[in-house]
């Protein structure tokens, strides 16, 4: 029985899931102590908040069921917490595509917005009928994701062939893209939408009748957001995980981001399969954001010169939290969007502000971030007692010999 729990205990999926839960846990109870130690610094927040804080926050988006009962929409709230999933759940898998094959892609809120981008231009640019809608559709995603793909391409392309450090060029390329993103909207007025006195805001793709298929989730979730973009999410994570687990690419994408020169000693092009993971990872993030914006809810706004999309960097905590486990990130997503919906609750049902709230979030996200280290330590003391089993093990071959030398010359004797 010990055997089997040492056995169960020793596999990859088990270490993760139990660092991750180890990080949230420690985000918690962080977060309640900063709780905690505002309400005793101030005079207007009681203690007793401090523990109510807690609560709405591990509620999540049932929280304002104790104080609204009935009166809450309460599958309109879970419905936009999917809805909202989606995105961050394409944009982890982008980082942690890009961690399994040793590179780390800051660059996914450029290529989040070079993927917006292309999908509202291509739903805008060509006339659509009820009929051709869907179509139009399936093509403004495509264009969106080979947005991405060539913006991840060129951190890609400058690590594999100039060797110069990913991250630094990824920095660069974000900001390029907030720039040209905005500098081509502004330009083509005529994909801006400028009713009521808005001013640099994308015309939504409803307009155009180019909007992601509901497939009747809206009558589930009614009154939300929510269309079948968390399902393709969830798809694209599987085949991600079927692709650099069960496939000889995959294998060659880890093998290169391991020990690039290790891979090439074995015949493989590691160049290629650094420029490739680049490109998936940009993909993916660009994809993210189709589904987002081809929906007749969020509002883009192109005056992204002055702030990167958060999406973008939350794809990072996303793909810690996951191990960088393609099907880890899918819960690790909606997970971090729950705690996120907790926070949101928190400055209304209490005495705590939103900036309160939102350091609290923080909190627990940054914590996100201790799930690979942890991980490393389980797999350190792994290995660290198996190398004391197999000392003790040798010591007691080498002391066999003696002892069956002993008795023979006794036997003689």
């Amino acid at each position: 029985m010990k055997k089997w729990i040492r056995s169960f205990f020793a596999k990859e999926g088990i270490k993760s899931v139990i660092s991750s839960l180890l990080c949230i846990l420690g985000g918690m109870l962080v977060g309640f102590l900063v709780l905690l130690v505002i309400a005793l610094v101030s005079d207007d927040i009681p203690v007793a908040h401090a523990f109510k804080g807690l609560r709405i926050i591990l509620s999540g988006p049932f929280a304002p069921l104790a104080t609204s009962g009935s009166n809450i929409n309460i599958m309109r709230i879970l419905g936009n917490m999917l809805f909202q999933a989606a995105p961050l759940l394409m944009t982890g898998l982008s980082v942690a595509i890009a961690f399994k094959t040793g590179l780390f892609n800051i660059g996914a809120p450029g290529q989040f917005l070079m993927g917006a981008m292309g999908a509202i231009i291509t739903a805008h640019s060509i006339p659509t009928t009820p009929q051709t809608a869907i179509f139009v559709w399936i093509l403004a995603v495509a264009v969106g994701t080979v947005c991405g793909m060539i913006w991840g391409l060129i951190p890609g392309f400058f690590k594999a062939i100039l060797n110069v450090n990913e991250v630094i060029v990824c920095i660069m390329t974000n900001w390029i893209a907030a720039n040209l993103v905005s500098w081509v909207f502004s330009a083509n007025r005529q994909f801006t939408d400028s009713s009521s006195g808005r001013t640099m805001y994308a015309l939504k793709t409803s307009v155009n009748g180019v909007t992601t298929p509901k497939l009747g989730l809206d009558q589930i979730f009614k009154g939300s957001d929510i269309d079948i973009g968390i399902l393709i999410a969830i798809a694209v994570a599987i085949i991600m995980f079927i692709m650099m687990s069960k496939t000889i690419f995959g294998y060659e994408l880890k093998a290169s981001g391991y020990n690039k020169h290790a891979a090439k000693y074995a015949g493989m092009n590691e160049k290629r399969s650094i420029m490739l993971s680049m490109a998936i990872a940009g993909g993916l993030a660009a994809m993210g954001a189709t589904l987002y914006y081809l929906n007749a809810g969020p509002d883009f706004t192109w005056d992204t010169y002055n702030k990167l999309p958060a999406y973008g960097f939350n794809g990072i905590p996303v793909a810690l939290l996951a191990s960088s486990n393609p099907l880890g990130v899918i819960f690790s997503s909606v997970f971090l969007r729950y705690v996120d919906l907790g926070g949101y609750y928190l400055s209304g049902m209490t005495n705590y502000n939103e900036y309160v709230s939102d350091m609290i979030v923080a909190v627990i996200v940054y914590f996100a971030g201790f799930s690979m280290l942890i991980k490393m330590l389980l797999s350190r003391r792994k290995a660290a007692k198996a190398a004391k089993a197999q000392e003790k093990a040798q010591i007691a071959e080498e002391e066999q010999p003696n002892t069956n030398t002993e008795e023979k010359e006794g036997k003689d004797q």
